[in-house]
């Protein structure tokens, strides 16, 4: 691998687009040295949006390290992934992703419409061997540090297979990532006896069980997710995004409560001031914006997608998670394991 990182940018994507893309690249770029940026978009719109955020840096050298793909059209966040599929020419979303695929950019950013995102990707970049579809991951936090739960709502029907599937390549990226020889899977369900949840997931465990390549831990609930339990949870796409969003609204619930309970009186202002180091310390572990960056895992090149309502530091963190999966090859990590994996289903 040459010794810089080139990351494709949707920078139309998003909530917010070009306005929170184009200062967090800027701030990517000064965060990483060996990193260079292509923002795909509407030149119009995004070069004078660039200028301005190049001018408020004081390394002036980031600007030839940052470049404009002109893209015409913009996938709609309540468009489908049909649509988006035969309208794809002149999208920012589909010609960043064509820059993986033809060897231009190491890595695709986008906080766009996922279900386009994750068809295009599959249609551009294809699918490693032995997998049907791409699939959601992302790092959560657990009482051990960081567990991998997928999918997270890529495919809200998924068969047994699929989720077999699933198994293999989240513990195949959480051995690459995070170094794990043997890591704890668990398939998430209604309980943890074998009688409880319904057929899908049933068939599923069996297969993963039998498939005797995996360190299966069996069912587990979703109290358990937090939990040190497992290092990879398994799920469909519909179960996982409500999971998610319903633990990052906890998240966003505790810091309000707390902070609306040290703010009551004097004596309690001096209180959070005592023990604001454990306070920062516990939000840097549960604050879900520390850990946006999702990855399209099981495709043949690195798709990382972005909350669609990310602000500049959540998106930075977006392009830091495909910075890091360039560095470790996760695509090159999975697909080499992976042929003994699928070799024994």
């Amino acid at each position: 691998m040459s010794d810089s990182i080139c990351i494709a940018v949707d920078a139309m994507g998003g909530d917010f687009g070009p306005r929170v893309v184009i200062p967090a690249s800027v701030d990517a770029l000064a965060r990483h040295s060996r990193l260079t940026l292509q923002l795909v978009g509407q030149q119009d719109i995004l070069t004078p949006l660039l200028q301005q955020s190049l001018a408020k840096h004081s390394d002036k050298a980031l600007s030839s390290r940052i470049s404009i793909i002109n893209a015409e059209k913009v996938i709609g966040c309540d468009e489908r992934p049909s649509y988006a599929l035969r309208k794809r020419r002149d999208t920012s979303m589909y010609r960043a992703i064509v820059q993986v695929a033809e060897g231009q950019a190491q890595a695709c950013v986008s906080a766009g419409n996922t279900g386009a995102l994750m068809a295009l990707g599959r249609f551009t970049l294809k699918m490693l061997p032995g997998i049907d579809r791409p699939a959601i991951i992302t790092a959560i936090p657990s009482e051990g540090g960081v567990s991998y739960m997928l999918d997270l709502g890529a495919n809200v029907d998924c068969s047994a297979e699929h989720l077999l599937q699933f198994a293999i390549m989240g513990s195949v990226m959480t051995s690459a990532v995070e170094g794990i020889a043997e890591p704890r899977v668990g398939l998430l369900n209604v309980g943890a006896e074998e009688i409880k949840g319904n057929e899908q997931v049933k068939l599923a465990s069996r297969l993963i069980r039998e498939h005797g390549g995996l360190n299966y831990q069996g069912f587990i609930e979703g109290g358990d997710i937090f939990t040190d339990k497992v290092d990879v949870v398994v799920c469909d796409g519909f179960v996982g995004n409500i999971a998610l969003k319903s633990s990052e609204g906890v998240a966003r619930l505790m810091a309000r409560q707390l902070q609306r309970s040290f703010s009551r009186s004097p004596w309690r202002k001096l209180m959070a001031w005592m023990v604001s180091p454990i306070l920062n310390e516990l939000q840097a572990h549960i604050d879900p914006a520390r850990r946006n960056g999702a990855s399209l895992l099981g495709l043949q090149g690195i798709v990382v997608k972005s909350h669609g309502s990310a602000n500049r530091e959540c998106f930075g963190y977006a392009i830091d998670q495909a910075v890091a999966e360039v560095i470790m090859d996760v695509p090159g990590s999975i697909n080499r394991q992976l042929e003994s994996h699928i070799a024994d289903v």
